[in-house]
């Protein structure tokens, strides 16, 4: 049915009013008794079970940031049979995040253009969510990505951190240091080594015991990729995450003037599943193997995540095939990996 709902109702709102609109049905999905009867046919099965970052995940496969920026959909994303949730990203102002429209669908790519611009309601805003959360108790693995606040010059960005990590580390099961959005202004620079160590350094230093982990573009050329995941493993970080969204707009099957028109922003979905899937392998050939890489980008059915998990991922996240496959997504993924 949901493709149906998709081509002749949901593809005509705008993207971000249809996320908005499905807000409320997630959580509701995570509400008793609508939670029971929802993961009776979503729970992962047991053989998934999955040992990483210290935790134990129901499932290799979970949500990575972006789809539930304020921590509002945990524990329906939880029923719905996604192994982890990572909730963000979060900065330590609260901000609007750029002009609408920010968030562009490309069907015939099964893609999404977004320049969302980390809107949230800030750090302790979210503080306040997850130690609500953490009280009702749950099975739920949540992820916290902190990203810097726009307002904050890139030369104050590590004091703008580690205000987030002190307020977020504390309430995460790991915690995820974001420099590679290219929605943010002089963001991207900071994935550089020289700027990025002392950063790492910091936040680590803060988030005392939570794993953490560093996010990158896929846009790095491949030396660049090799050179911040043995930072990440130097300074000993708990593991990194590949990829974020692209800049690149090649290969695609939508219309220029479609693309054109969408503007800037990252591009995420089935176009990025060939650099996502050589930037996991590129990690894998500099880090151990008790290093823990999370592949994200282009990521659809269940061949997608056995083919990253092969190539050594291990946790797999997806966003953008939520909106083309539906809230049973993950339930797809799980049975498709248990059948092998």
């Amino acid at each position: 049915m949901y493709p149906l709902l998709f081509r002749h109702v949901l593809s005509r709102i705008d993207p971000e009013r249809a996320h908005h609109l499905a807000v409320p049905v997630i959580r509701l999905f995570g509400v008793r008794p609508f939670s029971w009867a929802v993961r009776a046919v979503t729970a992962p099965a047991p053989e998934l079970r999955t040992r990483a970052l210290g935790l134990e995940f129901d499932s290799p496969f979970g949500v990575a940031a972006g789809f539930d920026k304020d921590v509002r959909m945990v524990r329906g994303l939880g029923a719905l049979g996604f192994g982890h949730v990572e909730v963000g990203t979060l900065t330590a102002l609260a901000q609007p995040g750029n002009p609408r429209p920010r968030l562009f669908r490309l069907v015939a790519d099964r893609a999404v253009i977004n320049r969302m611009g980390f809107n949230n309601s800030g750090a302790a805003a979210a503080a306040e969510r997850l130690g609500r959360l953490r009280r009702r108790g749950g099975r739920t693995v949540v992820g916290v990505n902190i990203g810097k606040s726009r307002a904050v010059d890139v030369e104050a960005a590590t004091a703008d951190y580690v205000r987030s990590t002190e307020l977020l580390a504390p309430l995460a099961d790991y915690l995820v240091v974001n420099v590679s959005s290219p929605n943010t202004p002089g963001l991207r620079g900071l994935q550089a080594v020289e700027t990025l160590r002392p950063l790492l350094q910091a936040v680590r230093d803060a988030a005392g015991g939570t794993p953490l982990l560093v996010k990158i573009a896929p846009d790095l050329p491949d030396d660049e990729v090799h050179a911040v995941s043995r930072l990440a493993v130097d300074l000993g970080l708990a593991g990194l995450i590949a990829t974020n969204t692209t800049i690149s707009r090649e290969g695609l099957l939508t219309p220029a003037g479609v693309v054109e028109a969408a503007g800037a922003g990252g591009l995420s979905g089935a176009p990025l599943k060939e650099r996502a899937l050589a930037v996991l392998r590129l990690v894998r050939e500099v880090v151990p193997a008790e290093f823990a890489v999370i592949s994200a980008g282009g990521v659809e059915t269940a061949d997608d995540v056995r083919e990253r998990l092969a190539a050594g991922a291990t946790l797999v996240q997806g966003y953008t095939a939520f909106l083309y496959r539906g809230p049973f997504w993950a339930r797809q993924i799980n049975r498709g990996l248990r059948r092998g």
